[in-house]
């Protein structure tokens, strides 16, 4: 557990499993209470994590994500950096990074132009964010020709070349 982290009343951290062989939580983050880390999760830094979530073995959020509350989290499931998940959400496929989140089934509803705004992203970084996600998500594209004409077409940063990346790998696909 990183330094700077907050834990809050009855939350639950189980140790690492022989598969990873580690439970993290970076630094600076808050997990509020009655939160739920399973086994083998890996929380990054400034991660916000309200009251009520849950999260099965072997997820992993990424930095400056934010978790609200009565989420709960599917084994294997990776969450994206600065990426918003609203309340009473279940999460049982990959969320990219920068996006919000929210339902049952889960479905993306654009970006996280507030968080990227609270932490000074440049405008030019979100509207690549914002042409790369219309490309993937908001097109009649299907996803790898989406992924393909966003390489081509969206100006390089790192933020979109991470954003591309996590789509084009994931394991449990990616909300449509």
């Amino acid at each position: 557990i990183g330094e700077g982290t907050r834990i809050r009343e009855f939350t639950t951290i189980n140790r690492g499993t022989v598969a990873s062989g580690c439970t993290s939580v970076g630094q600076n983050s808050f997990i509020m209470t009655y939160v739920h880390l399973a086994h083998d999760c890996h929380i990054g830094d400034g991660v916000i994590m309200a009251n009520g979530t849950q999260l099965a073995g072997h997820v992993t959020v990424e930095d400056y994500a934010v978790v609200s509350g009565l989420v709960a989290v599917h084994q294997f499931t990776r969450i994206g950096e600065y990426a918003f998940i609203g309340g009473m959400t279940r999460v049982s496929q990959d969320i990219p990074p920068f996006v919000k989140a929210v339902g049952n089934p889960v479905e993306l509803y654009g970006l996280n132009t507030i968080g990227l705004q609270r932490h000074k992203f440049p405008g030019t970084t979100v509207a690549a964010l914002k042409r790369a996600y219309r490309l993937c998500f908001n097109s009649d594209l299907n996803l790898s020709q989406a992924l393909e004409r966003a390489r081509t077409e969206v100006p390089s940063t790192p933020e979109v070349e991470r954003f591309l990346e996590f789509v084009s790998s994931s394991q449990r696909g990616v909300p449509a």
